[in-house]
């Protein structure tokens, strides 16, 4: 006799299903399937990234092992590993794109005023890309170098909650500065660079869109001083200076002043370098936000820690970007899951949790809640942890 909802279900109650139905009808993604739809889809891809399965075939075997539970976790059809393989190789990755996209906002609106340490009212992002390696002649189209694949995750993180903005995902050849061309910048937002995004013509975009960039600059940087300000050497800068651009196509990429601050990091014993375009903010603050990029660092680390996206189901570029963002969709929705039943556990922690009790029929609360306590005791030390 079925009492309750299993653990699965209550997550899958937290998406919402009639945007998932529009994302869908946008592709025609259920155009003349007859059985197992973009939602079973949907939902099996899920379970693998909850669970860490390892294959299609481990998928199929656990989802049989409970074939009378699947009707009551919402998969109405038959799961089988060919059926999979085939929706992953074919149904348009852009509607699990477009649905991410959906949980990311509900989620931005929920840790809109999450601390990030520094008090701030503009938003704060921060921009970089990773690197996943792949096998070029089992992934032919991910173009890399010449003997090795790879893909690209160019991601825009909000820097408030360490949600993903936006995610633009490239074969290997594509360099991370050209993603600048296809971001759209916010006014007043303050974005944060690594120096490899160091692209004046890009930069003075940025600056023209009335935003804000911080970026760290290359060591042959040239430059001439116009002037200096009062630098506050107690907590690391060594410089803060008004300065322009030397040599003649720099100068015409960008034609206005730019602010040089020198900080020495006594942590990690070096000097850095930093070029902004925002003047009333003081020094030791540009150098406090530019600390706060390694976050989008973490998240790249954690995500290819505890997601499934290093090893891929299928070896389409249809299947590997369905089920990247099928793992995006599930980090958000845990993040979400954590803010909404204000769980005082790490997100690590939660899907260990729900690794293992997938299946049950506790409230989901309750088993979220139950080891609460145990949890501060615990050296997790080892262990990437957001949302701490």
């Amino acid at each position: 006799m079925n009492i309750g909802k299993t653990i699965f279900s209550q997550l899958m109650d937290f998406l919402p299903a009639q945007e998932f139905r529009r994302c869908v009808e946008r592709y025609k993604g259920n155009y003349k399937i007859k059985s197992f739809s973009c939602w079973d889809q949907f939902l099996c891809m899920a379970f693998a990234q909850l669970t860490y399965r390892e294959s299609l075939r481990d998928i199929q075997a656990c989802l049989r092992g409970y074939q009378q539970k699947l009707y009551h976790m919402g998969i109405r059809g038959k799961v089988s590993r060919n059926t999979l393989a085939h929706a992953n190789q074919n149904r348009d990755w852009r509607i699990y794109a477009d649905f991410a996209q959906i949980l990311i906002s509900q989620a931005r609106k929920l840790y809109a005023h999450e601390d990030f340490g520094l008090e701030l009212e503009q938003a704060v992002y921060a921009f970089d890309a990773t690197t996943i390696d792949l096998c070029l002649s089992v992934f032919p189209w991910a173009k890399f170098r010449q003997r090795k694949g790879a893909i690209k995750l160019h991601t825009l993180m909000d820097l408030r909650g360490s949600i993903p903005t936006l995610i633009f995902i490239t074969h290997g050849k594509v360099h991370e500065v050209n993603l600048l061309d296809d971001l759209v910048v916010e006014p007043g937002a303050i974005y944060i660079f690594d120096r490899g995004y160091l692209d004046f013509s890009r930069l003075y975009k940025v600056h023209q869109s009335r935003a804000f960039f911080v970026i760290r600059a290359k060591k042959n940087f040239r430059f001439h001083r116009l002037s200096s300000m009062p630098a506050d050497k107690v907590n690391g800068v060594q410089a803060d200076q008004i300065i322009g651009l030397y040599g003649f196509y720099a100068r015409k990429d960008y034609p206005e002043r730019l602010r040089r601050i020198r900080y020495l990091d006594t942590k990690k014993k070096r000097r850095l370098v930093f070029l902004t375009n925002n003047f009333p903010l003081e020094a030791f603050t540009i150098a406090e936000l530019f600390r706060c990029r390694w976050k989008i660092e973490l998240f790249f680390k954690w995500i290819k820690q505890h997601l499934r996206i290093k090893a891929f189901y299928g070896t389409s570029e249809n299947a590997v970007k369905t089920q990247i963002w099928i793992a995006i969709s599930v980090y958000v929705l845990v993040a979400i899951i954590k803010k909404r039943l204000k769980v005082e556990l790490s997100l690590y922690s939660i899907l260990q949790v729900l690794s293992v009790s997938l299946f049950e029929k506790t409230p989901l609360f309750q088993l979220l809640s139950q080891n609460r306590d145990d949890e501060k005791n615990e050296d997790f030390s080892n262990q990437l942890n957001l949302f701490n």
